[in-house]
């Protein structure tokens, strides 16, 4: 049985870091989120994966080759990307039999994939995994009968849903799939929990209630969220101790990521939930809490990071506070209340000495800002902020 991993998404919602990138290639321990979800793969039966690429696909290429450890991957470009439906149709000359079909950006542990399988190969239906959550609005909510999917509703607008159970992402079908894609509107997206449609109204939609480890990257604040409950897991640093430099008076928690060739020098405390990229600096005197630092990021003395991503070969000023907390958001016109997130700071960005980031700044790209500023907002690629 093969695998179709859906990763041609723009993930519109973490811009800016997406505008070079595809989401799956964003990193949560120092790894791509797609190579968290090879690997639960590579646990499993599956030799072969299909990815599905798109925007800024040579990241994923480039980065992956043609095989993962004993995996062996093979690329089908999606071009337009159409919604996920349409993702999936891309494959339908290259799986033959049932095969597996699961999202890009989920990290999972690989008992749901073979329990996803072994109910289809069982049953001979379409059969999707589902988990329960405690914001079901967030994704696709499923009501159920028994073990039979009865409804499926993608990302409702009201809080107050009747089923705390959600789409988990992961799907085995044969190959009738590809005919209740085709038979949506061919004239916008084609979104796959559309064509199941066809299936939960003959009943045939099986469902896989899981448990386990389910972690989803949306919005900005589920990579800081993410990132912060797999090292929490891991328990120990994930550092190559040939290559970083750690002075002896850093203070560093024990469950962090540290690249490659980076360098941490005195006084400077690295806090819960922090990944620090390949050939970064980090100043003296330097404070970091549940932060993602990108390859190439260069954090200047005294200065104090929380809650914060920032892209690669940004840098950050001596003194400058990037404030931690909880904040209100919008997000391509979705009101986000009571969100975790001190900012998203796009690639190559230069942020001067003294400058306060308020909770919720997002910075685009080869932005500038001055020493001594305040920013709060969104602030667009390019972009030149001068105090005063």
């Amino acid at each position: 049985m093969k695998a179709v991993v859906l990763a041609a998404g723009k993930g519109r919602r973490l811009w800016p870091l997406t505008e070079i990138r595809p989401k799956p290639m964003l990193p949560v321990a120092n790894r791509p989120i797609l190579e968290h979800v090879l690997e639960a793969l590579t646990q499993t039966d599956i030799t072969e994966a299909l990815l599905i690429v798109g925007s800024n696909r040579d990241r994923i290429q480039s980065y992956f080759g043609d095989s993962y450890r004993d995996l062996s991957i093979s690329y089908i470009v999606q071009e337009p990307q159409l919604g996920t439906g349409h993702a999936l149709l891309q494959a339908e000359s290259s799986v033959g039999d049932s095969f597996v079909a699961l999202n890009g950006d989920r990290l999972i542990k690989p008992g749901l994939i073979d329990a996803v399988i072994e109910r289809h190969e069982t049953t001979a239906e379409p059969t999707m995994a589902i988990t329960r959550t405690e914001r079901p609005s967030r994704y696709g909510v499923v009501e159920l009968t028994g073990q039979t999917v009865t409804g499926l509703t993608e990302r409702p607008h009201s809080d107050h849903t009747t089923s705390n159970y959600v789409n988990a992402g992961v799907y085995a079908f044969s190959p009738e799939v590809f005919a209740a894609i085709r038979r949506l509107d061919t004239h916008g997206e084609q979104a796959l929990t559309d064509a199941l449609g066809t299936f939960i109204e003959e009943q045939r939609l099986e469902a896989v209630r899981y448990q386990g480890r389910w972690l989803d990257v949306s919005e900005p604040w589920d990579l800081l969220t993410v990132n912060q409950t797999l090292l929490d897991t891991q328990g120990k640093s994930v550092t190559d101790p040939e290559t970083a430099t750690i002075d002896e008076s850093a203070v560093v928690r024990a469950a962090t990521a540290i690249g490659d060739n980076a360098v941490i020098y005195p006084q400077t405390t690295v806090l819960r939930g922090v990944s620090i990229g390949n050939n970064v600096t980090v100043g003296a005197g330097v404070t970091l809490e549940r932060a993602v630092l990108l390859d190439d990021v260069t954090i200047e003395h005294g200065a104090v990071v929380t809650d914060c991503i920032v892209g690669a070969n940004t840098s950050i000023g001596p003194n400058t506070t990037v404030e931690g907390g909880c904040t209100d958001l919008v997000l391509e016109d979705r009101v986000y209340r009571d969100v975790t997130l001190g900012g998203l700071i796009g690639d190559n960005v230069t942020i001067g000495g003294n400058v306060t980031v308020r909770p919720g700044t997002i910075v685009g790209n080869d932005a500038t800002i001055d020493s001594g500023t305040s920013v709060v907002g969104r602030i667009d690629d390019s972009s030149h902020v001068q105090g005063g």
